[in-house]
């Protein structure tokens, strides 16, 4: 194994970006940025033993401070949508940015997607930190974030969170990695199963409603492999709502989805500790062009982001995402890569 820690030139402002990158002995290799704590490339082997960058992103520091589209990028302090951008949390109200229509998404305005983290390579780890200070983003007590991102020599990702809270407040941290095992081009030919038998309805601002429904004898049935784009444009009003997928599945335990590709052979395990996965068929992806200046596409990638339920704070009866004071968290997501 080996790491290495170099200059990734600079925001818009002048803000320096620093990245991390480790390598296996076979090759594989994992770039994170302290901007975001993102993943800014994972390399991986395919079919023949050809490498594959199977996450969308930039090749400058400049395209990610104007993105957005969380290409790879650490969420939170909580998460997806939050309903009236509101939340009340012992006996008090606590107002957040209403930065998708009328409700908080992913954290707010600058989340912890836009902020620079502390960042250290180890042999086989890039470790990301930072403290969220009492306020930021309307929400409450210090909060202290450690992610680290460990790359193994079978070439799986293993991303751990843990996280210290100061005061009562809402946790529920994701990545936003955006894959395409093919490098580039569509990935509706990819092939996917999701172990869930459920998943969250969605009002028509893609909002959890409280209601879970089941997947059967619906598009939302992944429970047998099937190519993501199958059933994308079927007549059915959750797709409708979302563009195509974007939808929370409740995961039947830790084994949460299996995502393949036949043209590079690649497949990818995910499994997870958290009762929740964010499927997103990149329905909104900008256009813009990516590494090595390919275009990215709409429809161009799967996110698989594993989490709390969103909207939890106003759904009864979904897993509560409060970090009670002095508390620690801990969770744990592995994307493991094989070939066909």
């Amino acid at each position: 194994m080996s790491a290495a820690v170099f200059p990734f030139g600079a925001l818009s402002d002048g803000t320096p970006v620093t990245a991390a990158r480790i390598e296996n002995d076979a090759g594989a290799s994992l770039t994170v940025l302290n901007y975001g704590a993102t993943i800014q490339s994972l390399r991986v082997p395919g079919r023949g033993g050809a490498f594959v960058d199977v996450v969308l992103g930039f090749d400058s520091a400049v395209e990610y401070g104007a993105g957005a589209d969380y290409l790879g990028a650490t969420v939170g302090r909580v998460a997806n949508r939050i309903g009236g951008a509101k939340f009340t949390l012992g006996g008090k109200t606590y107002s957040l940015a209403k930065n998708d229509g009328e409700n908080h998404l992913h954290g707010g305005v600058r989340g912890f997607d836009k902020r620079i983290w502390a960042i250290a390579a180890t042999e086989d780890s890039v470790v990301c930190e930072r403290l969220s200070p009492d306020g930021e983003e309307g929400y409450p007590g210090d909060l202290h974030t450690r992610v680290t991102f460990a790359l193994t020599q079978g070439s799986a990702l293993r991303i751990t969170y843990d996280v210290y809270a100061g005061a009562d407040t809402p946790v529920n941290l994701t990545n936003h990695a955006y894959f395409n095992l093919n490098g580039g081009g569509s990935a509706m030919e990819h092939v996917l199963q999701i172990f869930a038998d459920r998943f969250c309805e969605n009002d028509e601002h893609c909002l959890p409603t409280g209601r879970l429904l089941s997947v059967t004898g619906t598009p939302f049935d992944f429970r047998e492999a099937k190519p993501v784009g199958r059933d994308i444009d079927a007549e059915n009003e959750q797709l409708r709502r979302g563009g195509g997928y974007d939808h929370n599945f409740c995961l039947s335990g830790r084994r949460a989805a299996v995502l393949s590709s036949e043209e590079s052979g690649i497949v990818m395990t995910v499994e997870t500790d958290l009762p929740g996965m964010q499927l997103y068929t990149a329905n909104f992806l900008s256009e813009n062009p990516g590494k090595n200046g390919v275009r990215m596409a709409r429809r161009g990638a799967v996110c698989l982001e594993t989490q709390l339920y969103p909207n939890a704070m106003n759904c009864w009866g979904f897993p509560t995402p409060i970090l009670r004071a002095g508390r620690h968290m801990h969770s744990e997501t592995v994307y493991a890569f094989s070939v066909l």
